[in-house]
């Protein structure tokens, strides 16, 4: 099935572009497509690995090299912009401070809203009328008002890690591959003989590379032993590193025999993590949660009103290929009962739950959820 694009790029070619070049299969099929449609963009490339560099296998080098050859194949300048600083004490401090406080927190959402569009921007990006990226997502004029909509690809769609950008970001957000599911991405890139064609996707935090999250986790809020504890019984079963180092909902790394056992609470001021048996405990699910400070990602020109949630609702808590049904019950100024229809897995303070109409196609923003 072909899926046709929704931007305009007559009004793209008249504006300064910023493409934002990782040196991965994504981005460098979006350089491909700005060309081919008469757009020819300025490149960059954002530099934020960790201050040693031979700590932590980075895959930078490999990365400028291969942004620089496809730059240079479209006959466009790239340059490096060095956002190091701004990713380790904004980012990082974001995700230590939550994870110290016992919640989980998302590093790849908020990197999107003050790395990407937000200390690119302050650096370079002001000089540009759009910034390009290779996300799963798309944007639609809807009864005017630019809206961040889904990707036809339910498996890579990236709307969930953009619903925390800001308005005036989303304004100058374009994502050239929104219409494209990942298996065409890749027909194109070979049809292309792009040097990075058959590049495997990078996995970890934001786009740090190799990255283990423990190990991330550790080398900045080091070890706190405590016990774990059985949920059911009250009996003291083994022993965990730190609390930061578990999620709710989590059944892997637990170190546990005579398994599986589930993560369904941690007590902070105790320092203990409790854990129950089975494969489907039901302590492990909730069907209704609180939200807080949701954050809507709409652009409206000034003077139009900022579009309202409506009560029969999709939502996310995580990066899956599902979009759940509920309602929402309003508490407050940015703040709601989720409802469920359907009892949820793994449900934590501090993820981001994700808003979109009933349909899935439009996304409203997303808010935390706390308990």
């Amino acid at each position: 099935m072909t899926h046709t694009s929704k931007i305009d790029y007559n009004a793209l070619a008249a504006q300064p572009v910023a493409l934002l070049l990782s040196g991965g299969v994504d981005s460098s099929v979006v350089l491909h497509e700005l060309v081919s449609h008469g757009v020819k963009p300025d490149c960059f490339y954002i530099k934020i690995g960790p201050e040693e560099q031979s700590e932590w296998n980075c895959n930078s080098e490999e990365d400028v090299e291969m942004a620089t050859a496809v730059a240079q194949r479209y006959g466009c300048k790239l340059e490096i912009v060095d956002c190091h600083c701004e990713y380790w004490n904004q980012v990082t401090r974001y995700t230590m401070e939550k994870v110290r406080a016992g919640y989980t927190p998302n590093p790849d959402v908020m990197c999107n809203r003050l790395i990407k569009f937000g200390a690119f921007d302050e650096k370079m990006g002001h000089d540009y009328a759009f910034i390009a990226t290779g996300h799963y997502a798309q944007t639609e004029w809807i009864d005017g008002c630019k809206w961040l909509t889904t990707s036809p690809d339910p498996v890579k769609d990236q709307t969930d890690f953009l619903a925390q950008i800001y308005s005036w970001q989303l304004q100058k957000a374009v994502f050239p591959i929104g219409h494209f599911v990942k298996d065409e991405v890749r027909e194109v890139a070979e049809r292309e003989h792009l040097i990075n064609a058959r590049r495997k996707d990078s996995q970890g935090i934001c786009f740090l590379g190799n990255i283990n999250y423990n190990e991330y986790i550790e080398r900045y809020l080091g070890e706190a032993p405590g016990d774990i504890v059985e949920w059911e019984t009250h009996q003291r079963i083994g022993r965990h590193r730190g609390l930061w180092f578990h999620t709710i909902g989590q059944r892997k790394g637990l170190g546990l025999g005579g398994g599986p056992w589930f993560v369904v609470k941690k007590d902070m001021e105790q320092n203990t993590l409790y854990v129950s048996h089975g494969y489907d405990p039901e302590t492990a699910y909730q069907q209704q949660f609180r939200v807080h400070d949701f954050h809507a990602t709409t652009y409206c020109p000034e003077g139009m009103a900022q579009p309202t949630l409506p009560a029969r609702i999709r939502f996310k808590i995580r990066h899956t290929p599902d979009y759940l049904p509920a309602r929402l019950e309003p508490t407050g100024e940015g703040s709601f009962i989720l409802h469920a229809d359907a009892k949820i897995h793994g449900v934590a303070p501090g993820q981001f739950c994700v808003i979109y109409d009933e349909r899935h196609h439009r996304c409203f923003g997303s808010g935390e959820i706390t308990l």
